[in-house]
């Protein structure tokens, strides 16, 4: 069949019910100081700041917006990819999520306890992969009972061989990360929070993790993957998110959206700095912020994911 006849293969997510509301992220802002050796940053610093450095000994540090008024609302059934160059601040949004972060200001919600994958499992470096499966299944609230029942199925979705058997401290980062998934995915969790952890398997892998996402989203669960990766975002997610420099840039179907940033990283990769822009605004000026608000106030029952702090 000649190139003109040919049709491009298309990934199909499996669709599963959308319901209701399980994550409402409203106005979310992040701002770290940190060390800096730019002298052009340095140079900003108010000059009595600079001098009290210097006698103390500290480094001169800049604020870093991290995330500035991110807000957005998923559902169950939804699997949402979490798009961007790195450091865009999609990282530091799942662990927003998570709970293991306070923001400067705004407000998380969910209907349960997000779990994110690596952080939930209690691993320990220096005993084999089995036992840390074991480990991670229990701090989760399996019973024992529970946890050698499943250990068969989350070694099977793991996928990393006799290695199961090693020290994790033996391990490569993509192969711990494929255990970690491996366990988190079986909790069931309502929310599952993912961090670049299917790029690193083989083609088996990912099939067998795109499978079990789309279990979850069936069992009215909802899916956050964090990636940089366009096409995995395509292939995995039926929703993604954009972010640029702390900031929402789009907001849509996964294939949609996932496209719009491969267009704009390319043009990046290829130093066309002015298409670059012009994608970027272009998508900026389609995106319409969510406007968020609660109904009522937390109650004690359902607190937000943060003690919010105002600045």
């Amino acid at each position: 069949m000649s190139d003109a006849n040919a049709t491009k293969a298309v990934a199909v997510v499996p669709e599963a019910p959308i319901g209701p509301a399980t994550v409402a992220v409203s106005d979310i802002h992040v701002r770290y100081r940190v060390p800096s050796a730019d002298r052009a940053a340095r140079a900003a610093v108010p000059k009595p700041v600079r001098i009290a450095n210097r006698l103390l000994g500290r480094s001169p540090q800049v604020l870093v917006r991290a995330l500035s008024g991110v807000s957005f609302v998923a559902r169950s059934g939804e699997s949402v990819g979490v798009i961007g160059r790195n450091g865009s601040g999609k990282s530091t949004l799942l662990r927003i999520m998570a709970g293991l972060e306070t923001p400067a200001r705004g407000t998380v919600m969910a209907q349960s306890n997000p779990v994110l994958l690596g952080v939930n499992a209690a691993l320990i470096p220096n005993l084999p992969g089995e036992q840390n499966v074991r480990l991670g299944l229990l701090a989760m609230g399996k019973s024992p009972e529970e946890t050698e029942r499943m250990l068969p199925d989350v070694i099977d979705l793991a996928g990393i061989g006799k290695a199961i058997y090693l020290p994790m401290r033996t391990y490569s980062s993509g192969m711990a990360s494929r255990l970690r998934f491996a366990i988190a995915a079986a909790s069931r969790p309502d929310i599952l929070l993912i961090d670049e952890a299917l790029t690193t398997g083989d083609a088996a892998f990912r099939d067998r993790s795109e499978q079990k996402m789309t279990e979850l989203r069936k069992q009215a669960g909802t899916v956050f993957l964090v990636s940089h990766a366009a096409r995995t975002i395509e292939e995995t997610c039926t929703r993604a998110i954009w972010i640029h420099q702390g900031k929402i840039v789009a907001d849509g179907t996964a294939t949609e959206t996932a496209a719009a940033f491969g267009r704009w990283a390319r043009c990046i990769a290829q130093g066309d700095e002015t298409k670059a822009e012009s994608l970027m605004r272009d998508a900026v000026e389609a995106y319409a912020p969510a406007q968020i608000s609660f109904t009522s106030a937390p109650r004690e029952s359902n607190p937000p994911r943060h003690a919010i702090l105002r600045r």
